[in-house]
């Protein structure tokens, strides 16, 4: 598109005025004649007259606003055409806030910290035993302190083993009151904290380096369902140990670790399920054996479901 130089501004302003330039004049002015500013005059072969501004300008913008025009009808077609695409991706970016991928130690503790210090109804933890250091005690006696001084309900499951575990009770004996229970069962497969019905943390790595920050309604409503039925088979701490011996001769210790071993487990698998070393386990496993006079771990297996002993719940 030709553009109005100076020189061709300055002398359209003078045929305006004086209703004609000469064409002599107009060919020092090439801009006029392209935009079409300049007209033959009939009265005069050597001169030219000027076009209205107002047609000039009209003439001008025509080919501009229609393609305005195009562009805007074809916007429209564009909006239209992505608007079911638009619903599907709130629909997306809703659901991938609700799960959102924590990784390294010091950004969940720091989400849990956040998490903790909003919680006002209910704090659920499913804790599997292992060896804490006296660092991550006062972490956790730093964080869960000040929830429950603010009267948060606390239920913490741990495996029976805790029993037997010098750190986990000093923590227990610190935070138990009225509003904080604590519970063992004889197996538990993974972490879980819950706060309140707003968020729940569940490891995806066996070196809790990775978490998963829950904020789905349905999840958390399916996980404290999850939680409730697990800790209605736990047995409270104040209960004293588990581990007694029942007629039969085996503790309930040994009837959890001869129902992983029908179901086919390795005795790490097993160990760390019921939260307790490996030499531990099979250590029972060696009781388990005696009490059932096996003398392989073929024959085990075996004399294991043959003694009905697995008929039995000793949570029950």
């Amino acid at each position: 598109m030709a553009e109005l130089c100076e020189e061709g501004s300055r002398l359209y302003a003078t045929a305006l005025r004086s209703g004609r330039v000469s064409r002599a004049e107009a060919e020092l002015v090439p801009c006029l004649v392209d935009l079409a500013l300049l007209h033959p005059d009939p009265d005069d072969p050597d001169c030219l007259r000027p076009v209205p501004p107002t047609v000039a300008l009209a003439q001008r913008l025509q080919p501009i606003e229609r393609e305005i025009s195009e562009r805007r009808r074809l916007s429209i077609a564009l909006a239209d055409a992505f608007e079911p695409f638009m619903a599907l991706s709130t629909q997306v970016a809703a659901s991938s806030d609700a799960i959102m991928v924590l990784e390294g130690g010091d950004r969940i503790n720091a989400a849990l910290n956040l998490a903790t210090a909003q919680c006002r109804m209910q704090l659920l933890t499913v804790q599997p035993s292992d060896r804490v250091s006296e660092r991550q005690l006062l972490q956790a006696l730093e964080r869960d302190r000040p929830l429950i001084d603010r009267g948060v309900r606390v239920r913490s499951l741990y495996q029976h083993t805790a029993r037997y575990n010098p750190e986990k009770l000093a923590y227990v004996a610190q935070l138990s009151n009225g509003k904080v229970e604590y519970r063992t069962i004889d197996e538990l497969v993974e972490r879980l904290i819950i706060c309140d019905e707003d968020v729940a943390f569940i490891p995806t790595r066996d070196d809790q380096q990775v978490a998963l920050e829950l904020r789905h309604p349905g999840l958390i409503r399916y996980l404290i369902k999850v939680f409730e039925f697990m800790w209605n088979r736990a047995v409270p701490m104040s209960a004293g140990t588990p581990y007694e011996t029942a007629p039969d001769g085996i503790t309930d210790i040994q009837h959890s670790i001869a129902k992983l071993l029908v179901e086919g487990h390795v005795d790490e698998a097993i160990a760390r399920r019921l939260g307790m070393n490996v030499r531990t386990c099979r250590a029972h496993i060696a009781k388990l054996a005696g009490a059932l006079g096996s003398g392989s771990r073929a024959q085990l297996g075996y004399l294991i479901a043959r003694s009905g002993i697995l008929k039995q719940d000793p949570e029950s």
